[in-house]
């Protein structure tokens, strides 16, 4: 079984950048996409940005500019640079990983929390 675990979460003001990464236990065969979701309090959860093998982002509009996710496939690590950060980003935040044959993997998630 894939365990997927993040870290860089935490506390942080209004304005200031934090770098998530999520790193898987073992080699994952065939990754497709990876990506992060994250859910604030009393709302649905949000899909913040994935990228897939091939390099290619897409952000949800809310952090277009402001995030940037990146991968090291050979390490199977994903990272999400988050900069101006608003208190609005604020919530958990979950990786995940999907493999060509539709498996899938998550994190349990790390919490980040702005201040403003």
């Amino acid at each position: 079984q894939v365990q997927l675990v993040e870290s860089g979460g935490g506390l942080m003001q209004a304005g200031g950048s934090l770098r998530l990464s999520c790193a898987a236990s073992r080699s994952v065969f065939s990754i497709n996409h990876m990506g992060w979701y994250r859910q604030a309090p009393g709302k649905q959860r949000e899909l913040v940005a994935f990228i897939t093998n091939g390099g290619t982002t897409t952000y949800a509009d809310s952090v277009k500019g402001r995030f940037t996710i990146s991968r090291d496939n050979a390490k199977n690590t994903v990272f999400l640079r988050m900069n101006s950060l608003k208190p609005e980003d604020t919530g958990i935040y979950s990786c995940f990983v999907s493999t060509i044959y539709g498996s899938d993997f998550w994190g349990r998630g790390t919490q980040v929390t702005v201040s403003s």
